[in-house]
């Protein structure tokens, strides 16, 4: 919601592009087969679409709009999502826009009663937390995707069904210049929580509604305050209620807060009641009078989830997949971690290297994945927003004890999200050797620092990469020829040599030992990585045998 006066896209300080209808081949009889279609432009489709062109595979996006989503919506980026971008080559703009942060602050009835700092070091290339509004978000991968000649946007196009075969996937597009068909092999569903897609299936998400709802408004004001989260649990202008508050690029600041159960949210999201809040809260921030109100919306939280993301050749990621809580900024995270999977198998499938079951991996790893953000966004949620008499007596309880004892402030941290391991998944070997340091199989890989500006997953290939470590970066004669047959195979496996000192050509070198130790290695210690940069085994001494025999398997057994 904007203002009186103000059109939906007349922002502050955002010019919302305009994208044209252009006519598709379909609308003059010409017959199309697309490899993949993905429904929705926001951030979790068109990232799937650039981590597919990554791999060298074509897709055609559509969305019903003419511009990106309105209002900030989404604005935190957790490390690993920048870890991704970056994969995809559209990092920059991110980082040059965006407002880093890794700390915090919580209050209790206006009292300072914790802080919090997020783990971080000189061995990361990207902060803990990032925050950029959606806007721009969209706007980079968008500017990027239509740099790609595999990524075919199609806007004010929507889609009215979809049907699916054995052979394919077909869909019904209607747009300003007449309705077509769409065929297509397979289907990503990044349509958001109101998906058509889903709906075409007579697909239900199952899980918990929360009682709490919050207004969320941003509002222009020029202020000194550095970025940090800040959280305020009954403040002294709104008692009972808990209010966040983040900063944003622009001089825009981001205000969460809660609507007590006796508030009607009709009257709550009407401008004067905005803007009476709002002013009270910039005042009890000890900030001035000169602000301007930009953008305002409703929030409720849920924990809902499909039973299975995966429906025949429809792969649901993002919110068409769940609705997750906003505390802990998991949503967008997570929808960006769902696209990253979901697109290298069906890459992999699609190029003939892997069986189509490969896809079957795709759900118990990314619902394992909101099964773990349900578990901590809902303490997180229920603190945020007590759903009951008794919880809110607890949590205030814990809160006034803070006041004086800092032992008990840690009940305040907030549980900000963090990447998921697939230590279940059937794509994962489990460790057959001890080891006293580095990632677990099904782990993410964690950054190092190599040299100047010049970090350990720059380095990472397209696709699969064994991370060998060496005491000198020479490579076994017999570990070349077994890649050199895998390569023959269709099954290339790029090779990223540490070496303790230098010697072969191409390898990194790691000079003080911190990587060795990092990953708990020694020479002739490998990490077989995904194209998603998780760690799909991990051995103390490599055996060729082994090495084909994880690929195998971290291709679903093909």
């Amino acid at each position: 919601m904007r203002p009186a006066g103000r059109a939906e896209t007349d922002s502050l300080y955002f010019d919302y592009p305009r994208f044209p209808f252009v006519r598709p081949a379909e609308l003059d009889g010409q017959a199309v087969r697309h490899r993949v279609a993905i429904v929705g432009a926001g951030p979790v489709g068109v990232t799937a679409a650039l981590e597919l062109a990554r791999h060298g595979i074509g897709s055609v996006v559509l969305d019903d709009k003419a511009t990106v989503n309105d209002g900030s919506r989404a604005i935190c980026i957790s490390r690993h999502s920048l870890e991704i971008l970056q994969q995809l080559g559209v990092d920059a703009p991110f980082v040059d826009k965006g407002l880093g942060w890794t700390r915090g602050r919580t209050y209790f009835r206006d009292r300072e009663i914790h802080r919090f700092e997020m783990p971080h070091s000189k061995q990361e290339r990207f902060p803990p937390m990032v925050n950029l509004q959606q806007q721009y978000i969209e706007r980079f991968l968008i500017d990027k995707a239509a740099e790609s000649e595999r990524v075919e946007l199609r806007w004010q196009s929507a889609v009215t069904g979809v049907s699916q075969d054995d052979g394919g996937v077909t869909l019904q597009v209607s747009t300003p210049k007449g309705d077509y068909r769409l065929e297509c092999d397979y289907l990503l569903a990044a349509d958001g929580a109101r998906s058509v897609v889903r709906k075409a299936f007579d697909l239900a998400l199952h899980g918990e509604a929360y009682e709490g709802r919050y207004v969320i408004a941003d509002v222009r004001l020029k202020s000194d305050f550095p970025t940090e989260r800040r959280a305020f649990f009954s403040p002294s202008v709104m008692p009972g209620s808990t209010l966040l508050v983040h900063k944003q690029p622009d001089d825009i600041w981001r205000i969460d807060y809660q609507l007590l159960p006796d508030e009607d949210p009709d009257k709550a999201v009407e401008e004067a009641s905005i803007r009476e809040r709002v002013g009270t809260i910039i005042t009890m921030l000890g900030e001035g009078d000169d602000w301007e109100l930009e953008w305002w919306s409703l929030y409720k939280a849920y924990t809902l989830a499909l039973d299975d993301y995966r429906h025949g050749r429809v792969l649901f990621i993002g919110d068409s997949a769940h609705l997750v809580p906003i505390f802990g900024v998991r949503g967008l995270n997570n929808g960006i971690a769902d696209a990253a999977n979901a697109a290298w198998k069906l890459v992999w499938v699609l190029k003939g290297r892997a069986n189509d079951r490969l896809l079957d991996s795709y759900s118990p790893e990314r619902r394992g994945a909101t099964l773990d953000v349900f578990a901590n966004a809902g303490k997180s949620t229920r603190f945020m927003t007590p759903p009951t008499r008794g919880y809110r007596l607890m949590r205030d309880a814990a809160l006034t004890l803070a006041l004086a004892n800092d032992y008990a402030s840690g009940f305040a941290d907030p549980r900000q999200v963090t990447p998921y391991t697939y230590a279940e998944s059937p794509l994962t070997l489990a460790d057959s050797d001890d080891f006293a340091a580095g990632p677990v199989p099904g782990a993410p890989l964690p950054n190092r620092r190599l040299g100047e500006d010049d970090f350990l997953l720059d380095h990472l290939g397209t696709g699969f990469t064994l991370l060998l470590f060496s005491e000198d970066g020479r490579v076994e004669p017999a570990l070349q020829d077994r890649l050199a047959t895998l390569q023959e195979q269709d099954r290339p496996i790029d090779l990223l040599t540490v070496a303790r000192a230098p010697g072969a050509e191409g390898a990194r070198v790691d000079a003080d030992g911190s990587l060795f130790n990092a990953y708990g290695a020694e020479p002739g210690s490998a990490y077989l990585v995904r194209p998603d940069r998780h760690v799909a085994a991990r051995w103390k001494h490599l055996g060729l045998a082994a090495l084909a025999a994880a690929l195998t398997t971290a291709l679903g057994g093909a």
